[in-house]
Parts: structure tokens; sequence; C-alpha cells
């Protein structure tokens, strides 16, 4: 009997010592990352005309991990339930126009920055909805926890939403975009990067408003304790920014390098 109890507790120790390392540290000893993302958020990550993941963050993420030497899986998530996404283990980061906001420097680990990016006013070309006062009585939409969504909800923006007619949230950008031709909402606040993209695609069709809501940078996000992880995601960004890769890519997806040196 006590040759099985010391058994059973050298096995629970030995289950404590493996649980202890946290999710994400032991799957990297199968050399795998699980990267979250929203799949319809052209260019950055979206489906092509084969149903492929195709993007931007795509081609930066797979390259990096094969400089990590780790297999790399892309998987799908409702953007609104992202950081439960994170944290409970089911991925291992959010590579996918992460805007740096000061509330998710407190709930996640980050990398450093490697691209520029902002949130535009996008109207139908038509609109004459031109500064962020002009959306006053205005029906806005964005997506449903994404940057746009939580600068609306801050402090800074009490005010405005307080005379805005609606906000509508939308699970994706595509949706929102859909709304947006067909009269639901006059305006909506969109990452620039997508937005370029959707004006790039659809000349004419629509237009920034000449006022800016915000600037930011966007950053690979990961659980707070995975810092080995996060330094060797670091380190690999530097070396791709330093050998031109991170600028190959930007111009191949925007036209023009938007790298954060």
């Amino acid at each position: 009997m006590k040759k099985i109890l010391a058994m059973a507790a050298v096995a629970a120790l030995g289950l404590g010592m493996f649980t202890g390392m946290g999710v994400s540290e032991a799957k990297n000893v199968d050399k795998e990352i699980v990267i979250g993302l929203d799949d319809n958020f052209a260019p950055m990550g979206f489906r092509d005309e084969k149903n492929e993941i195709v993007g931007f963050d795509i081609d930066l993420a797979k390259e990096a991990a094969k400089r990590l030497g780790m297999k790399v899986t892309f998987k799908p998530i409702d953007w609104d339930s992202k950081e439960a996404e994170i944290k409970s283990g089911r991925i291992d980061a959010i590579w996918n126009c992460f805007s740096v906001t000061e509330e998710r420097k407190q709930t996640y680990g980050l990398s450093e920055p490697y691209i520029n990016n902002a949130q535009w006013i996008v109207t139908l070309a038509k609109s004459k909805i031109d500064k962020v006062s002009d959306l006053a009585g205005k029906v806005v939409g964005v997506q449903n926890q994404a940057t746009g969504d939580d600068i609306l909800n801050s402090a800074p923006y009490a005010e405005l939403k307080s005379k805005l007619k609606a906000i509508r949230k939308y699970p994706d950008f595509a949706a929102a975009y859909m709304d947006l031709q067909t009269g639901r909402v006059d305006a909506l606040v969109a990452d620039a990067v997508l937005a370029g993209y959707y004006n790039q695609k659809q000349p004419g069709v629509y237009r920034k408003a000449n006022e800016t809501i915000s600037d930011e940078v966007v950053a690979v996000g990961f659980r707070k304790e995975d810092v080995k992880l996060i330094a060797k995601v670091n380190k690999v960004l530097r070396g791709m920014k330093k050998d031109g890769t991170c600028k190959k890519v930007s111009m191949k997806w925007f036209g023009s390098d938007i790298t954060v040196y």
C-alpha cells in the first residue's frame, strides 16, 4: 500500500511540474505556436479564392515561425473572445493587426511594435463627413471589441459617444462594410491598414475623412507569463526588420513600407 501511495505521489509531483510550466511553455516542447486571428480581416489575415488563409500578418508569422524552428497553426477565432482564447491556452498568440493600447498592455504580453496603424473614419465617397465632430447624430459602425470600439467607449470620447445616434457593432469588418454600402451606418471607425486596402480594391466607393481618430502601432499579443516566447519573437522580428524582410512583405501588401524600425 505504501508503495502504491509513493508512486501516486511521484506521479502527482510530475503532473504538478508539467502544469507549472504553463500551457504555452509545454506546447513549445512540441515546437508549435497556435496563432489566433480574425480570418476576415484583409489584408492582414483573410481567406483567398482557394479558401486558404493569407495576408500580411500571415506572411510575417510564417517567416518568424520558420526562423524559430516552430510549426505554426492559424486558428480563426471570434474577435470578442480573444482574451478568453489566449488565457485558456487554446491559442498562444494574437498576430492579427493587434493595436497597442493602454488597456491591452495591462492584459497581454506584447511584442515590440512592428508596423504603424491608425483609426480612420471611413464613409462612402459621396458623404460629407470629414472630421470627428461630423459624426454627431450619425450611426457609426465598429468591429466588436476592436480598437475603434474601445476608443469610442473610452473617457476622452464620452462626449462624442453621447452625441452619436447609435453605434452598431459587427463580428467583422466585412459585415460592417456591407452595411455602410447599404446605408445602415453612416460611417465606420476602422483600422487604416484595412480601410486602405478596401479603398484600393474598390476605388471611388469609399473615402477616409481628413481627420483621424488616433495613431497607433501594432504588436503581437501573448500571455503575460510567456516571457521567453516574447523575447524569442522580438529577436526574430528585429532580424526581419534589419534584413529587409518586413519591408518586402509590407511592399507586397501595401505598396509602401509601414514597418516600425
